[in-house]
């Protein structure tokens, strides 16, 4: 059986965003196990004060702010920020929506093998939200 060729930038934004989802998550791990925390309930319990949808949406509005991105990066989040899709009763509309365009951006560089650019936003992204957690 042949593998097609994956064409990433036709895939929907809420296929790069669950991709981007499951990445975060594995760096904001491996940040938090280099740091010293080996506890399980202390993993799971920073690992949510990164990969919540008010902290990536918090992060993307300052790549935005900051000018960071390509415009290929902003057809990307926009394409993100427009999905439609289901939001948790948790959060609200607009924080679900940028918080999938910050998924979708990183499943975008990832898909493509862009893992430089990559590594550089997931850098920032825990940074900037180690910062506002001062």
């Amino acid at each position: 059986m042949t593998e097609k060729k994956l064409d990433v930038k036709q895939l929907k934004s809420l296929t790069l965003a669950y991709m981007g989802d499951v990445i975060y998550d594995k760096y904001i791990r491996e940040h938090l196990i280099q740091k010293g925390f080996v506890q399980p309930d202390q993993l799971h319990h920073k690992t949510v004060g990164f990969v919540a949808a008010t902290s990536q949406s918090e992060v993307l509005k300052t790549w935005l702010s900051e000018e960071m991105l390509s415009e290929e990066e902003l057809g990307v989040v926009r394409r993100g920020r427009n999905a439609k899709s289901r939001v948790p009763k948790n959060t609200d509309v607009m924080t679900y929506r940028y918080s999938t365009a910050f998924e979708a951006l990183l499943g975008f560089h990832y898909l493509l093998g862009n893992i430089e650019r990559l590594e550089q936003l997931v850098h920032h992204a825990i940074q900037n939200t180690e910062e506002r957690s001062q």
